[in-house]
């Protein structure tokens, strides 16, 4: 194999702690939120509050690494101050890029701080040129993270077309929705995924035990799976859930539970012109991040040098222990 450019590393961090743990295991950004509806992670004991991003920046910066604010739900009407002050408080924090979803913030962002870096969220959907070539004619867009439904071939046919880099998710969750823009809490709780930045609120999840150990998971009043007293629990999301139907018992009826994993593809992403790697997890826990972002920078500076990396440690990580490659390689993928 040939050297290939190295793309940069982009880490998930839900908490201070975790943003600490992703900057020394070696990446190259690191991408967190406010606390509040602004981001796509609103939960509880999340995200940063505007002291604490400072000190992150610092942190970061000190470790020679970026600091990427995630300012990626939308705003309704009423409500725009909210997400007008998070861009206001990231900038004022020294954040090096604001990931931003809203077309009217995108506006705000790019009228008030000229000078701040702006990247367009996957939550945006933009997949064509055309869309990609607008936002930045538009709003000065630096990057795209494009959305989960491409394949490499298109991937690099956009690259060709577009003045912007391309960050491209490459490792954890994926969901059956266009890129979060998911109804089925907003339809059960009452609260919006892209509008709340929060899909299965913790306190309307719950569990209850029969006399046999198994456990039926609820979200508000609907039942959404039965786990085993043997098997493992996924999560408590409606869309990862087991429903009984007409042709089938227990059946994933809208998604299974399994994580996206394209480190097999990591040299022709690369070769495409994505600039940027992509992991998601900001719910998860510091020893996934340190797994998960070590595991990757040794995968990327390996094939960077053009050698095969050893990537057999990262199905240990992927959500019960399933992978797929999803749309990245073909679109036969439910």
């Amino acid at each position: 194999m040939t050297q290939i450019p190295k793309p940069e590393l982009v880490c998930p961090a839900g908490t201070p702690a975790a943003l600490h743990t992703a900057v020394d295991a070696g990446a190259d950004a690191v991408y967190c939120g406010f606390q509040g509806p602004t981001n796509a992670r609103n939960f509880p004991g999340l995200n940063f509050t505007p002291a604490e991003m400072a000190e992150a920046v610092s942190y970061a910066h000190d470790g020679g690494a970026k600091v990427l604010a995630a300012i990626n739900s939308f705003p309704t009407a009423g409500r725009t101050e909210i997400w007008k002050t998070a861009i206001d408080n990231g900038v004022r924090a020294g954040v090096d890029a604001i990931i931003i979803a809203d077309i009217g913030m995108a506006s705000y962002l790019n009228k008030n701080h000229p000078n701040q870096r702006i990247h367009l969220s996957v939550q945006a959907g933009a997949s064509s040129p055309e869309a990609i070539n607008y936002y930045t004619r538009m709003f000065g867009i630096k990057r795209v993270v494009l959305p989960r439904i491409l394949t490499v071939a298109e991937i690099k046919k956009i690259h060709e077309e577009i003045d912007c880099e391309i960050e491209a998710f490459v490792f954890g969750n994926i969901g059956m929705m266009a890129e979060g823009r998911c109804l089925l809490t907003n339809y059960v709780t009452g609260l919006s995924t892209n509008m709340d930045g929060v899909c299965s609120p913790a306190n309307f999840v719950h569990y209850e035990e029969d006399k046999d150990r198994n456990l039926t998971t609820r979200l508000g009043e609907f039942a959404i799976d039965c786990i085993g007293c043997n098997e493992p629990a996924g999560y408590p999301t409606i869309c990862k859930g087991r429903y009984n139907t007409s042709h089938k018992q227990q059946y994933y009826a809208f998604e299974e539970p399994i994580s996206l994993n394209l480190t097999r593809l990591l040299p022709d992403l690369m070769r495409a012109g994505v600039t940027a790697l992509k992991i998601e997890g900001r719910q998860r826990s510091k020893a996934y991040v340190k797994a998960v972002v070590s595991a990757f920078r040794q995968a990327v500076d390996t094939y960077a040098q053009g050698e095969d990396a050893d990537i057999s440690g990262l199905l240990e990580l992927t959500e019960g222990h399933r992978e797929t490659q999803g749309a990245f390689r073909s679109k036969t993928w439910r």
